[in-house]
């Protein structure tokens, strides 16, 4: 049985770059990581007609199930296999299958209310959250919805005017607050691959043992501190430290989710972001 050691949130607004962070953070870990995307735990509207499923505000935290979210994320961090709901975003409702979930080291929760909920921030070791230009999110959302899902350009302007764009301010935005990590314009590359490291780090670690991963660039020194350090530099440089509750608050604040203070950005390292799934 596996009981997951590290578990991320990652949240921010539609179309900001939410599930390509997540692919890239744990593309080369894949078999020791569980996603959980929350569009997957929207609501069973089976009672409603389309017509009813297609007008409902799936951008309010009253869309989501989340008793069973909740219920789910404890199963997997006590060790236990969930059945994971899918989604049918062309019916704007559930499917009757279902996905096996096995827990495994690390788990990532990723959705537009990932760090809404108190209950479900209890159980996460790090909080993310994805800042992009509402202009480009917008235009993201217009490519997804309208290539890739066949709405028309009218009812997808009319739904961000209408849901989208309101509750990204009422509800979305402020859990930014939350966030012990600010992830400017989408998949940032140099804090991609902090958190990167970060999760090869924990499927390395072994019931808590001390390991080294040199050729990436991560030490572990002693059982709380985690030093990421970038290789082929000279002397390397040390970032912000981690510790088991999350990143240490006590370095440069502008790297982090501190409220007061501007998130960092590398200008020179940011890439072309693929669209987040999801109904938002």
């Amino acid at each position: 049985m596996t009981i997951p050691s590290f578990v991320i949130g990652i949240a921010g607004g539609t179309g900001a770059g939410k599930t390509t962070v997540a692919r890239e953070i744990t593309a080369e870990v894949e078999d020791s990581v569980t996603r959980i995307p929350m569009d997957n735990y929207y609501e069973d509207l089976s009672h409603l007609d389309f017509e009813q499923r297609a007008a409902a505000n799936y951008d309010h935290p009253s869309a989501f199930e989340w008793e069973l979210l909740r219920e789910h994320m404890d199963a997997l961090l006590s060790g236990r296999t969930i059945e994971m709901p899918q989604y049918d975003f062309a019916d704007h409702n559930r499917k009757d299958e279902t996905v096996t979930v096995d827990p495994t080291d690390v788990v990532v929760l990723e959705g537009i209310f990932a760090l809404y909920d108190e209950d479900v921030n209890e159980m996460l070791d790090v909080q993310v959250y994805v800042e992009t230009d509402a202009d480009v999110r917008i235009l993201r959302r217009i490519e997804r919805d309208v290539v890739e899902r066949g709405r028309d350009l009218e009812g997808v302007m009319d739904q961000y005017l209408s849901t989208v764009k309101p509750m990204h301010e009422q509800f979305v935005a402020p859990t930014k607050k939350r966030a012990d990590l600010i992830i400017p314009e989408g998949a940032n590359r140099v804090a991609v691959n902090l958190l990167e490291e970060k999760v090869r780090a924990e499927t390395y670690a072994d019931s808590g043992s001390g390991w080294t991963l040199d050729e990436a660039g991560v030490e572990h020194e002693g059982a709380e501190r985690l030093a990421v350090t970038e290789p082929g530099v000279g002397d390397a440089t040390e970032t912000e430290r981690w510790d088991r509750d999350g990143p240490a608050r006590d370095g440069d604040a502008s790297a982090w989710g501190d409220e007061d203070s501007e998130p960092w950005v590398d200008e020179r390292a940011r890439d072309d972001q693929s669209l987040d799934d999801g109904e938002p």
